[in-house]
């Protein structure tokens, strides 16, 4: 059974003294990475943290984010990813329902940390991490593991507030981790099947741009590990800055989250291209939002013989499709991708969509699925669902259909949730902190389309009688209460709210209203 520390163990042991980390500060090999993992394991374990705990990580990209994952599996704890843009109230509920012992944390976040989780333990990067692993052996003496290990990957919830989505090490390794052979679609059985996979070719040189606190860049640097690649990280993401790693490190592929970062980095060739050599550049990654088909265009006008993949997926469901991108493709909504194994489009019977029948379903995935939701039962229940055919399914709420030749296009969320810049955002959320505001008698948030961010939220407010609430007015009281890019970034003043008989929120009158108002 897969164990994701086992795997890591396994490339140090096959590629020990190949380079595998560097970040702005480091370069380390992957078996320093393994050393000073194994120091922080037994530095955790002196804190009390053992089997089945949970611990933060609270940081901007950098090579400690990386060391602290492993460590944490070593000792076969659960990891749990924060949101660094959180605020004291959205950081408060997730150390709450995450069962939190122990937080790995940047010194810039130390003050907001112990202010929402006064008592929690805590190991702050910098001095005192690199005090904690000096005092610690870097042997690894550890108990035995298992496949049937935790993972939890949290991610917005319905409510708006983060969800922590459950995988097994062995469920998760299949879904996201390469447990599958691109070539032959066939499963990988051995853990040694990795090593072989690896030697196959030559190391990569992987640049991923999103936060490690996303699912899409976690898997980066810990499938890639198994690979024997090498990983490079920012700590924070801006256009000149990855253009210059990318130069500077000989990069091979670079990830990215649509339009949200295509744009910049293209803008930024636009005006620079001759600043850098990207002649090592060959491929382009994208997932988790909008990429659209002119930004791919683009990129295939200044790298023709780029190798560009559009992928879906979600913290539940893994990876469920990628799409080989060519130049001038008329895109119906999302892309029109290669379904991966055990992905399959479902009608309201919860039975398989006919191929080319063109009828609307829902994206599902079967086989190696999470367990469910931590501390969730009922929306455990209604996302982990068992068809009339006895297989239990994930239905994390993608529309799709199912094209002829097998192929599935994704046609959006069936939820009301927003995605801007690779972020998912919950109107219930937003509605609650505009609700607070003194001007605001009722309001409906919603996303209308932008170039660059996929989608941005508009607030559809009715305003108490006789005030006028402004939109600097009405982002200064949200920022106190949600994070910076879940602000509203227009404002469209309406008479009345139009809700339903049972007072849920009309959010198609919502939408269209707000795109007329803005000129959309």
């Amino acid at each position: 059974m897969f164990n994701i520390a086992d795997l890591f163990e396994q490339s140090v042991d096959a590629w020990g003294d190949r380079e595998y980390l560097v970040d702005e500060r480091v370069r380390r090999t992957f078996a320093e990475v393994d050393a000073r993992a194994n120091q922080l394991a037994h530095h955790l374990a002196s804190c009390g943290v053992g089997p089945g705990d949970h611990v933060g990580i609270y940081a901007y990209n950098r090579a400690e984010w990386v060391e602290t994952l492993f460590a944490v599996f070593k000792l076969r704890a659960v990891w749990i990813n924060i949101n660094y843009r959180y605020v004291e109230d959205e950081l408060a509920y997730l150390f709450d329902n995450a069962d939190l012992v122990h937080l790995v944390v940047e010194p810039e976040f130390v003050e907001r940390a112990a202010k929402v989780a006064p008592g929690l333990p805590m190991t702050v990067i910098g001095d005192e991490f690199e005090a904690a692993l000096a005092a610690q052996s870097p042997e690894r003496d550890f108990a035995p593991r298992s496949g049937d290990d935790r993972y939890i990957l949290f991610t917005g919830g319905t409510t708006g507030m983060p969800k922590g989505v459950v995988w097994r090490h062995e469920d998760v390794v299949y879904a996201l981790g390469g447990g599958i052979d691109i070539i032959s679609g066939q499963r990988l059985e051995a853990d040694a099947d990795f090593v072989a996979k690896g030697d196959a070719g030559f190391p990569l040189a992987i640049h991923p741009l999103p936060p490690l606190m996303h699912g899409a860049s976690q898997w980066a640097v810990m499938g890639q590990s198994f690979l024997g690649n090498r990983i490079v990280l920012r700590e924070r993401f801006d256009a000149a800055g990855a253009w210059r790693t990318v130069a500077d490190e000989g990069a091979n592929l670079i990830m990215i989250t649509g339009d949200a970062m295509a744009r910049p980095l293209l803008d930024e060739l636009d005006v620079n291209a001759d600043a850098y050599d990207l002649s090592s550049l060959f491929a382009v990654s994208s997932s988790a939002v909008l990429f659209s088909q002119t930004c791919k265009d683009a990129f295939l006008d200044y790298f023709p013989n780029l190798v560009i993949t559009d992928a879906i997926g979600s913290s539940e469901g893994g990876a469920n499709g990628v799409a080989m991108v060519s130049k001038g493709v008329t895109m119906k909504g999302g892309p029109t991708v290669t379904p991966a194994r055990d992905a399959v489009v479902l009608d309201d019977d919860l039975r398989p969509v006919e191929p080319g029948s063109g009828q609307v379903g829902r994206l599902a995935r079967f086989g190696n699925v999470p367990i469910g939701y931590h501390k969730d039962p009922e929306k455990t229940a209604a996302t982990f669902v068992t068809g009339p055919d006895g297989v239990r399914y994930v239905i994390p709420g993608d529309f799709a259909t199912i094209e002829a030749d097998g192929s599935i296009t994704m046609l959006g969320r069936g939820s009301v949730s927003i995605n801007t810049g690779g972020e998912k955002v919950f109107p219930e959320e937003v509605e609650n902190a505009l609700k607070g505001h003194k001007s605001v008698f009722d309001a409906t948030v919603v996303g209308v389309p932008d170039e660059r961010w996929g989608e941005r939220i508009v607030a559809v407010v009715q305003a108490r009688e006789g005030t006028t609430p402004q939109l600097d007015d009405i982002q200064d009281h949200c920022r106190n209460h949600i994070a910076g890019y879940k602000l509203p970034r227009d404002l469209v003043l309406v008479d009345q709210i139009v809700r339903s008989p049972a007072g849920k929120p009309d959010y198609r009158w919502a939408k269209a209203t707000a795109i007329e108002a803005l000129g959309e």
